[in-house]
């Protein structure tokens, strides 16, 4: 590290772009008003673009110019070579407000502050799209004709079409609800499962599997739709949280099954049936009901079943192979974690029309990918790299397309290889860009999603080979974009790497820099998430906010820790049971190397972050008294017995047999220690980090005489944001900081 010092430090000093200030107008000051105003200062940016089945369309949710967060349904029709509006979420939209139920399903798939249309399916024949709003249902065809398939009071959760159109699916009230298609006509659905109180939920993923296991649905369809496996979940056995969703103009009281860690889980079983409820057998899940139910999906011929089974520990993970027609089960291979690590879910897998599986597994030490057939194991991809998304598979060229990267931790490219000849890896994507990836079901057409430092996302439909066909969002940074006022001024990130404290793991940071006088020495707002599967530092458009903190004379730092994520398991694993430990040192590392920067005035560094970000300001303000000018802790975990047991007992263990570590990892007994100055800052109505956990920490530092200030949000949740509340945080934050003398200089 000492040796880098000098060489890096004469280098730091980062610079615009260039290449734009020819073109662009005079540099504007970014104020956070801006930051999050509309037009979004990123430009456009697209979600869920999918290929229609004939591969004629390619659609996608398009936010407006004039409400960022609004989003409409548009089509593009490769043979016309034409953009269409399908469905104007304006026009159709009832207004109605959303259940509570929804609200929380979108809390848990992180799309509670948008509007609009935020998903919808292809019909099987291409000719219609089932498209959720408000709420209700609509059936969308490309004649833009749309027709109505429910108007009630309560909202169609997760809804979707059989695989081959004849029938609508949704749960409501607790039941799952199936009715035929009939040419749009589709309300007649039924319930086709029983109503059996509160306490049970058919056809929902419960609680930990939408917030924790990035499994948000509770049904599935059989390939030729004849069966249905749906989810049954008992949540007797979990204990009630009472939920003050506090607010402006009062509280709501919400009873919330919550299972917090060391505590008991919902019960779940499968259980498969025809359309209409009948004809019903329950899965064999084992004797043993304290499980966890990761993934659930249908061979390709439809006459297996196959279910993804975890134990409570995570240490182990059984693919069971299921008779739909019996509903009996046998284990075809376990995967095992490694000593004192856990198995990572993934969606990276795919089931072959041969039988065989496409597998991603972390057994070398790296994620890679594998092929599972006959019984026996062969492996893909190898090396001290991982594979972060298995992206699709031609199964009749054999190609096997995925991201990963293997040319470097901060970069992201999009690869393939042959199945018959695995060790020549191609890279399909533009090295100068990070790279991420979808493909159609036949593993042939790719939607790239791209960005750079110096380019915000980009998007385009590529063949198989990655070569562009069109663009879907070019989103180029020229003189008619929404940041264009601001090019010439933005500056450019650098990128480095530190040692940790055991003298031989590398940490890698970025920094971002004002424009600097000679001599001066500038305030660091260091910016840290901590927590494991993240990674906060890659060679990304790094976006308008971390623009308009340096605009206003801070360095911008972030530093990915030890257990941060895409750097296997060896990095990873030190915080198993030791959370708040070695995250907390390796930001240290971070921090001291910013203090022999002969520009970074080692008196004024500040720290940040929300939700894991915000426990880390705690932790690391308890850890090194003096260290740090100041702190903001937004949104944070205090003690871990109050979050959720699949997130929590998967790195600490159980509570009630790991005591001490969780005692240790919390940031309630040392908060006496905090000297340097406090922002905390919490939503009243958070239900992911609930906000208990501010309230046992605002009672220690009360208890204890230790100063701090507090900025509470009546009626949010853990996303405090929004056109006016994001720009009041920010400022608040920057008051605070001012107020406490972390300035730029004069």
């Amino acid at each position: 590290m000492r040796l880098l010092l000098a060489a890096v430090a004469a280098c730091f000093i980062a610079q615009p772009l260039h290449a734009q200030e020819t073109t662009m107008t005079k540099p504007q000051v970014l104020s956070f008003e801006r930051v999050f105003a509309s037009p979004d200062l990123n430009g456009p940016s697209p979600r869920a673009a999918m290929l229609s089945p004939d591969g004629r369309y390619l659609t996608l949710l398009r936010n407006r110019p004039d409400d960022k967060e609004r989003y409409d349904l548009w089509g593009y029709d490769r043979d016309r070579g034409e953009w269409t509006m399908l469905v104007d979420s304006k026009k159709i939209g009832s207004g109605r407000a959303l259940s509570e139920d929804e609200k929380m399903q979108r809390e848990r798939a992180r799309v509670g502050g948008l509007t609009g249309i935020i998903s919808y399916q292809w019909a099987h024949d291409g000719k219609s799209i089932l498209v959720p709003l408000d709420g209700d249902l609509y059936l969308a065809g490309l004649d833009g004709k749309i027709t109505r398939l429910t108007d009630t009071e309560e909202s169609e959760l997760n809804p979707a079409l059989s695989p081959k159109g004849a029938y609508v699916s949704f749960v409501r009230d607790r039941q799952l609800w199936i009715g035929p298609v009939n040419d749009g006509a589709g309300t007649g659905a039924v319930p086709i499962t029983p109503q059996e109180g509160k306490a049970i939920r058919w056809g929902e993923a419960e609680f930990v599997a939408q917030e924790e296991m990035n499994r948000l649905t509770g049904f599935w369809w059989s390939p030729d739709e004849k069966r249905i496996v749906v989810q049954r979940t008992d949540e007797t056995p979990v204990g009630i949280v009472t939920r003050a969703a506090i607010g402006a103009t009062g509280t709501k009281v919400y009873e919330q099954s919550y299972p917090a860690a060391g505590t008991n889980n919902a019960i779940v079983q499968l259980f498969v049936m025809d359309p209409d409820g009948g004809d019903r057998v329950q899965v064999d899940l084992g004797s043993n009901e304290d499980i966890y139910l990761a993934r659930v999906d249908w061979a390709p011929d439809g006459k297996t079943i196959y279910v993804q089974r975890q134990n409570r520990d995570q240490s182990v993970l059984d693919m069971l192979k299921v008779d739909p027609l019996t509903g009996k089960s046998t284990v075809i291979f376990t995967e095992k974690a490694a000593a004192n690590y856990w198995i990572n879910l993934s969606n990276n897998y795919k089931f072959l029309d041969d039988g065989s599986l496409i597998w991603w597994s972390e057994r070398d030490g790296f994620g890679h990918l594998y092929r599972f057939a006959g019984g026996k194991w062969t492996q893909l991809t190898k090396g001290d790299w991982v594979v972060t998304k298995l992206v699709g598979v031609d199964q009749k060229s054999g190609q096997v397309t995925f991201t990963g990267n293997k040319d470097g931790v901060l970069q992201s490219q999009i690869y393939a290889l042959d199945l018959k000849t695995p060790g020549h890896i191609r890279q399909l994507s533009e090295a100068d860009y990070f790279n991420s990836a979808s493909m159609d079901d036949n593993g042939r057409t790719m939607l790239v999603t791209r960005n750079a430092p110096d380019q915000p996302l980009q998007n385009y439909i590529a063949d198989a080979s990655g070569k562009r066909l069109a663009w879907i969002e070019e989103n180029k940074l020229d003189a008619n974009h929404p940041y264009a006022p601001y090019v010439a001024s933005h500056r450019m990130p650098t990128y480095g790497s530190i040692k940790a404290d055991d003298g031989k793991t590398d940490l890698h940071y970025s920094m971002i820099t004002p424009e600097m006088e000679p001599g001066k020495r500038y305030p660091v707002f260091f910016s840290h998430y901590g927590g494991p599967h993240v990674q906060v530092v890659a060679n990304t458009w790094t976006g308008a906010l971390a623009q308009a903190v340096v605009d206003k004379g801070y360095i911008w730092f972030e530093i990915d820790n030890r257990g941060s994520d895409n750097r296997g398991v060896a990095f990873e694993q030190p915080i198993y049971r030791a959370m708040g430990g070695v995250e907390v040192r390796d930001q240290k590392s971070g921090a001291e190397y910013l203090k022999t920067l002969d520009f970074v005035d080692p008196a004024k560094i500040a720290v940040y972050g929300w939700s894991y970000g915000g426990y880390m300001t705690l932790k690391m303000l308890e850890a090194d008294p003096g260290l740090y000018a100041a702190g903001i802790s937004g949104a944070p975990v205090t003690k871990w017995e109050l979050y959720d047991t699949h997130y929590t007992e998967r790195y600490m263990g159980d509570p009630r047999q790991v005591v001490q570590a969780y005692d240790k990892a919390s940031a309630i007994p040392d908060a006496d220690k905090i000297t340097d100055p406090l922002l905390l800052i919490h939503g009243m109505a958070d239900d992911n980090v609930v906000f208990e956990n501010s309230t046992a920490l605002i009672a220690k530092l009360q208890g204890d005489a230790v100063p701090f200030e507090m900025m509470l949000y009546p009626g949010y949740t853990h996303r405090v944001a929004g056109e006016k509340i994001s720009p009041h945080l920010w400022n608040t934050i920057f008051a605070f900081l001012k107020e406490h003398g972390v300035t730029p200089p004069e």
